[in-house]
């Protein structure tokens, strides 16, 4: 067994060795520079910082008072938000993947953005729908003539977890619901005729099925209510701080970067074990079910049963994903002096004067400005490293050998590490590693888009290596057969059917660099902020001026980030929806 082990990885090491580690290098050694060398510096200083000297990292390992209440407090908040998504997000998934209705698309769309939303956007639109000065408060204020807020939800759990359900019911939709989309509904036709109601169809049938999407959506949202900061920091307080919160606090408060690195350690550690889960659930979702096209499964809702889900399916959507945008876009706009339009979008046109003469001061529209830039750098950037990547991954999954096997889980497991790592601790790690010559790089502009292909680079991968995987080999032969040369067979073959999957992976990186908001936070300089900063540094200022500023400029963000939802959603073919 030990002479198999050892003959296995041989040959996975040959494999990364031979023309695939050609290909995937330049990403390799990406990740290496932006990745693993600013977590090493971050780490090894932790392990020499601190009272004990050499071997703090781990004396503070082996000390439960440090991290053992913020894990468990992580742990429930994560464990609470996956729930409460999954109750609402299975039966949203199930209607739009066996019902057509109308605005179905459109539907699916709304509920799909709040996924890419900034985390300052999601902050916002909660406080101006739940917040003391929200519209919910207003409205019972109005009703029981009280002049206090009834309604004291801002800062805590329930509002957090109300806020995580609005950012990932999409993955609900999209994985479980693509999953259901194309499994043959005869299989639940099957059950009915051997005598089963609907209940034991959906608990016999249709649920086990699923089982494997289910657990693998799941895997997700909880790996990414594990590591939430923007919406715990702005929308929480200290007593539902998350590893991730209490990492910035100990950064930039105590600078303890022993508690840094150990914490940093632990969630790595959790999130790797979860990213496992996720991949393992995921390859047992890939199994081939008799699936069929999407546009041949869904059909109109018939019965009180199929009504009733497509209307709280469209509650849902409506009252869930589009009523705190709704009352975002409506808290910046200046309605106490009737529909005056000077008055109205007064808060839109005070953005570029700096009536408190601050010698921070950076016009909305030069950090919009910066915000496109640096997101369309993202993009081309994640794509250029991420596409190699998916190419070897495909090829390593699509081999028979063990070794390509092992050699594909390798650099999977190096892929879902930027989503395990702190982008704090990343950003601090940034400063640590590229302060000093011969990598003095800390105020260089190209620094933000480096960090943010991190974070996109799992996504692009994960859009691009099925796609290419699904490439039929036949059509390139058939190609070739015609005297065309293999770069002409690839550029007439394979670019045109992987023209949308790229055009997705890059809208989706643009968006995640928009809203990108943790590693920003630390290496961005005062100065040349991006949106997302400018925003939490708005909301973080009192005054009725300062919140509508904050508005204002989410209700832009969030335009620009629903807008590529939609053109994704917009462009995909119905037979991938």
């Amino acid at each position: 067994m030990l002479a198999s082990a050892r003959g296995t990885l041989a040959r996975a090491l040959r494999r990364l060795a031979g023309a695939d580690g050609l290909i995937a290098l330049p990403t390799l050694a990406y990740l290496g520079l932006f990745l693993i060398l600013p977590l090493a510096a971050i780490l090894g200083l932790g392990a020499t910082a601190g009272p004990y000297g050499r071997g703090e990292l781990i004396a503070t390992l082996l000390r439960p008072t440090v991290w053992g209440e913020t894990l468990a407090r992580t742990l429930a908040q994560a464990t609470l938000s996956t729930a409460l998504t999954l109750l609402i997000g299975l039966p949203a998934a199930y209607a739009f993947a066996r019902y057509r209705f109308p605005l179905r698309r459109a539907l699916r769309a709304l509920a799909s953005a709040p996924f890419v939303m900034p985390a300052v956007v999601v902050a916002a639109a909660f406080t101006a729908l739940l917040g003391p000065r929200g519209a919910l408060n207003a409205i019972a204020q109005a009703v029981t003539g009280r002049t206090d807020a009834p309604l004291q939800l801002l800062g805590t759990l329930p509002m957090i977890l109300i806020a995580h359900a609005f950012y990932n019911v999409s993955v609900v939709i999209r994985v479980v619901g693509g999953f259901w989309s194309a499994i043959d509904p005869r299989l639940e036709s099957a059950a009915a005729t051997l005598g089963a109601n609907r209940w034991r169809t959906l608990t016999a049938v249709t649920l086990p099925l699923a089982l494997p999407a289910i657990g693998s959506a799941a895997a997700l949202i909880f790996l990414f209510t594990f590591g939430s900061f923007g919406v715990v920091l702005l929308l929480g307080n200290p007593q539902w701080a998350t590893l991730e919160v209490e990492i910035y606090r100990q950064t930039t408060w105590s600078l303890r970067l022993d508690v840094v690195a150990a914490l940093a350690v632990i969630q790595m550690i959790v999130t790797a074990l979860t990213g496992a889960v996720s991949a393992r659930l995921s390859d047992r979702a890939s199994a081939p079910l008799a699936m069929r096209p999407a546009e041949d499964i869904a059909v109109p809702p018939r019965g009180p049963a199929a009504r009733a889900l497509v209307a709280l399916t469209v509650l849902v959507a409506l009252g869930l994903c589009a009523l705190p945008l709704a009352a975002l876009a409506v808290s910046s706009l200046d309605l106490s002096a009737g529909l005056d339009p000077e008055r109205v979008l007064r808060y839109y046109a005070s953005l570029e004067s700096n009536a408190r003469l601050s010698a921070f001061f950076v016009p909305p529209i030069t950090a919009i400005r910066r915000s496109l830039l640096v997101g369309a750098a993202t993009a081309v950037l994640a794509l250029a490293m991420g596409l190699p990547m998916a190419v070897v991954l495909a090829r390593a999954r699509g081999g028979a050998r063990r070794g390509a096997t092992l050699a594909s889980m390798a650099l999977e497991a190096l892929l879902l590490l930027p989503l395990g790592a702190s982008a704090v601790t990343l950003g601090l790690g940034y400063i640590i590693a590229f302060s000093r010559p011969p990598l003095d790089w800390i105020g260089s502009p190209l620094l933000i888009p480096l960090a943010h292909t991190l974070i996109a680079l799992p996504f692009v991968t994960r859009a691009l290596t099925p796609a290419l995987r699904a490439l039929d080999p036949k059509l390139r032969e058939a190609a070739r057969t015609l005297g065309a040369s293999p770069a002409r067979a690839r550029l007439a073959i394979d670019l045109p059917l992987l023209a949308q999957p790229m055009l997705a992976a890059l809208t989706f990186s643009f968006t995640t660099s928009l809203g990108e908001f943790g590693a920003s936070l630390l290496i961005a300089r005062p100065e040349n902020p991006t949106l997302p900063l400018l925003i939490a540094r708005a909301l973080a200022q009192p005054g009725a001026l300062n919140y509508g500023q904050a508005m204002a400029m989410s209700t832009l963000l969030m335009t620009i980030t629903a807008l590529s939802v939609f053109a994704i959603e917009r462009w995909q073919p119905e037979r991938q929806r």
